[in-house]
């Protein structure tokens, strides 16, 4: 629950610095992290996962798995995303779009 106030929150924040690019863009980075952890958090829980087993499958700790599912956390790696991605059976996707959408 902690998770959506957090996102509520920076779509607040994201809307009253609109004209603020520097501002701007480290909302974003916050909502690409909170969003992040997040999807994580889905689909290990979607997948009747722990956290120790997702891990275990993954090949590192439980409190990585932790950190990962934390929207503060700004460690994200491709290669560590992809590896969460093939234990449970997705694909990683990243998409360039222009600002302000």
């Amino acid at each position: 629950m902690a998770k959506r106030k957090t996102r509520k929150a920076l779509e607040m924040i994201r809307r009253d610095v609109a004209d603020d690019a520097r501002h701007r863009a480290m909302v974003e980075e916050e909502l690409l992290n909170a969003h992040i952890a997040q999807r994580i958090y889905d689909l290990r829980t979607a997948a009747g996962l722990t956290q120790q087993r997702l891990a275990d499958l993954v090949g590192t700790s439980q409190s990585a798995i932790a950190r990962l599912e934390d929207a503060d956390y700004e460690g994200h790696s491709l290669k560590m995303l992809r590896r969460i991605a093939e234990v449970l059976k997705m694909r990683v996707e990243v998409r360039l779009v222009p600002m302000g959408r």
